[in-house]
């Protein structure tokens, strides 16, 4: 179909790699079977492209429930776990206020409003190890 929905099984989130960091677009809703694949999809790009972020952009979604807040805490914490930082951009409002209410509070995810915020931000901070010892963030 060209419409831009993806239909059945099959679906399938693109992950694309912009330098150093990978960006997803969730649009709509995320199956279980996507979830796993995108899942997989960030962890391998990660590992074999070397990436340092990944930015997950949320505008897309008008609904946010507690299984795709889980996916998104899983997803940072896979790329955490290969030294990569994630960040979630384009939330709504509406999908910040039933996290609140759902209690979701995604451990590992930091967030900007835009895709090029989150892009700026991955650009500035420092890596998540620090091999120099103590770490430090300056403002």
């Amino acid at each position: 179909m060209s419409d831009g929905f993806h239909h059945g099984v099959a679906a399938h989130v693109p992950v694309l790699r912009l330098g150093e960091v990978l960006l997803v677009t969730l649009q709509g809703d995320l199956h279980d079977s996507m979830a796993q694949q995108l899942q997989n999809d960030i962890a391998t790009t990660i590992v074999d492209s070397r990436v340092t972020g990944v930015v997950i952009d949320i505008s897309g979604v008008e609904v946010i429930d507690s299984f795709l807040g889980r996916v998104l805490a899983e997803i940072a914490a896979n790329a955490s776990l290969l030294a990569a930082r994630t960040v979630l951009a384009g939330m709504r409002p509406a999908v910040a206020i039933t996290l609140v209410e759902l209690g979701l509070t995604l451990p590992g995810l930091r967030t900007a409003l835009t895709t090029e915020a989150a892009l700026e931000l991955l650009a500035r901070r420092t890596p998540v190890a620090d091999p120099g010892g103590s770490p430090r963030e300056h403002p």
